[in-house]
């Protein structure tokens, strides 16, 4: 008679950036599926980007398919990894073939917050003075707040969140604006001075969730994923990333969004804004959450028919892509 050995489950490889707040992000993930498979390993490698690595320019300037995922996403398709875990916001809409968006968990506070040198602790975003300095990477952030508070001064700010936040506090900045997310994820929900409200700024689209990549056809991962899946989010991201997929912006363009779900009827709301702030576009569309994609496409299409692809062309030229 033949004795069968059951070989151990594989063990399962976890691609992460090594930033702080991705390493938070990532290990989270880890400890859920632990929790629900304890019999499983999964282990976390690490390893820069490119985002990671050109703290110099500005974002914009460098282009974004994926600048923070793209060395995660090698290590994927060469079967060195099983999934890598992102900020959804950084997860590029047009993945590398053979690879897909597998997951999306529970969204945080989609918002975005700010943060003020200690000298403004008395003041909110409409009272700041005129010429206040205020430090962000994110054109988004930068043609809607120019939008409602022209008097206020912008400039760019780069590395993680403690670099940026050292940076205020030695006054290089009199605020910053950053996600209340990111702020929560890392224990610093102290620093958040204001969250503002979405009639100032829409946020990126997927903004607060995680996203999980993996190989398509990898269906053992794709059922471990499914555990975390949070699908209220799921669908309002995917309508998120339709509208950005369909309007062929990219993560570093003024596009902003903001999604609700009532039951199952789900509203998208986005806006497309000129870099100085003077031309801004605003629609909403409501419909079944079941046609998330749809319709994020749809509304791509109305807003490009309303002057979106000429702002977002004349971004292009100027950021020169």
């Amino acid at each position: 008679m033949s004795l069968t050995v059951s070989s151990p489950p594989r063990t399962i490889r976890i691609a992460s950036r090594k930033s702080q707040l991705a390493l938070v992000q990532t290990h989270w993930v880890q400890e859920q599926l632990q929790k629900h498979f304890p019999g499983r390993t999964f282990e976390v490698q690490t390893m820069s980007t490119q985002g990671d690595n050109i703290l110099d320019v500005a974002l914009a300037k460098i282009g974004d398919k994926g600048l923070f995922t793209k060395e995660l996403e090698i290590q994927m398709l060469n079967h060195k990894a099983d999934f890598a875990v992102h900020s959804l916001k950084d997860l590029p809409t047009r993945l590398p073939e053979g690879l897909i968006l597998g997951c999306v968990t529970e969204r945080e506070n989609p918002a975005d917050a700010l943060v003020v040198h200690e000298k403004h602790k008395d003041k909110q975003l409409d009272t700041l003075p005129e010429g206040t300095v205020i430090g962000t990477s994110s054109l988004r952030r930068l043609a809607q707040l120019r939008h409602h508070y022209p008097h206020l001064a912008f400039k760019d700010v780069r590395g993680n969140l403690n670099t940026r936040l050292a940076k205020l506090d030695a006054g290089e900045y009199d605020a910053l604006i950053l996600a209340v997310a990111g702020l929560e994820r890392l224990g610093m929900s102290d620093r958040i001075h204001q969250a503002i409200p979405s009639e100032v700024s829409l946020h990126a689209v997927g903004q607060g969730a995680l996203g999980i990549e993996c190989r398509a056809e990898d269906s053992e991962i794709l059922e471990i994923l499914q555990v975390i899946q949070h699908q209220p989010t799921a669908y309002r991201c995917y309508a998120e990333r339709a509208f950005l997929r369909e309007l062929e912006g990219g993560c570093q363009v003024p596009i902003g969004v903001n999604t609700s779900l009532d039951g199952d009827t789900l509203t998208l709301t986005v806006m497309v804004a000129s870099l100085d702030g003077q031309r801004l576009i605003k629609d909403t569309i409501t419909g079944a959450a079941t046609e998330a994609e749809q319709i994020g496409i749809q509304l791509a299409q109305t807003l490009r028919q309303q002057g979106a692809k000429e702002i977002l062309d004349e971004i292009f030229a100027q950021i020169q892509r």
